[in-house]
């Protein structure tokens, strides 16, 4: 009788040639090792490392690609498809791609990983035995990652996000160094997975970072005051939004504070571009 557990390792004995592939002995039992399934030619009594998996039919099947993670080995892996109501899976390196449950992705699909985003996972299975990957918790990633120096402050920096949640984007940079993007500096919610860019504004005494994603001061006042312009030019002309509106107003609306809705207002009213009469802003037009 077979006694494997898939998402292991196991040493074999090739024991026949069979039609699409090899049979593999060992003193557990016999599992089969399908022709595609081989980085390269194996021979009759040699012995061989093998991962093993569940085929499409749900048998244990085994593959000599062995993955560089495990049960208590994490790894960086590429997301290679999204399913809805599913979740994403992911290449460990063995011709199966593995599925990251929905129940470990985040509510909003918009911010699931998409194709080449990349998760750090180790393996698991479920109630069902079926191999799974987990993306790393919170502690996992304290484990791994670094100090970092208080001279980066300031500093531009590129990392990976490994955590999404209402407050902000969690991330890990190369380096191993963790930051985090306030949702108040982000103007886009980042996926989970996601590569991004963004500029150092604070270096904790625990050695993480804050990170903003948007840019410094005199650039986003001109941006902001853009995306102000536009609002106007594609609403006849006006809006009910002033400097006396609520910040979650002009946050729902804008996706900026409202000190950052006030300074831009208040360029554009000195370039003469807008006005504020009647509790409305009133785009000025051209002579």
């Amino acid at each position: 009788m077979t006694n494997f557990n898939v998402g292991t390792v196991h040493e074999f004995s090739v024991s026949r040639k069979i039609d699409n592939g090899f049979v593999l002995m060992n003193e557990h039992g016999e599992v089969m090792l399908h022709v595609n399934d081989t980085k390269e030619t194996v021979d009759i009594d040699e012995t061989v490392k093998a991962f093993l998996y569940h085929d499409k039919q749900g048998k244990i099947v085994a593959t000599t690609y062995l993955p560089d993670i495990d049960f208590n080995t994490y790894g960086w892996v590429e997301v290679v498809d999204m399913v809805d109501n599913l979740g994403v899976f992911v290449d460990i390196g063995i011709p199966k791609h593995i599925l990251v449950s929905k129940d470990d992705l985040p509510l909003l699909n918009r911010i699931w990983p998409i194709v080449h985003d990349q998760l750090y996972v180790c393996l698991q299975t479920d109630q069902k035995g079926r191999l799974l990957a987990k993306p790393a918790t919170e502690n996992i990633i304290e484990q791994y990652a670094e100090p970092a120096p208080e001279s980066l402050l300031n500093n531009t920096i590129s990392g990976r996000v490994y955590r999404a949640n209402k407050v902000g984007s969690f991330l890990v940079t190369e380096e191993g160094y963790q930051g985090f993007i306030h949702y108040t500096e982000r103007k886009e919610e980042p996926r989970l997975g996601e590569w991004v860019n963004g500029r150092i504004i604070d270096v904790k005494s625990v050695g993480t970072l804050n990170i903003s994603l948007r840019p410094v001061k005199e650039e986003a006042l001109g941006e902001d005051a853009e995306q102000i312009l536009a609002y106007l030019s594609s609403n006849k002309g006006e809006m009910t939004f002033t400097d006396k509106s609520s910040p979650d107003a002009i946050r729902d609306q804008f996706n900026i504070s409202k000190a950052a809705f006030k300074r831009a207002l208040g360029t554009l009213m000195k370039q003469e571009k807008i006005k504020q009469e009647d509790g409305k802003t009133l785009l000025i037009p051209k002579e």
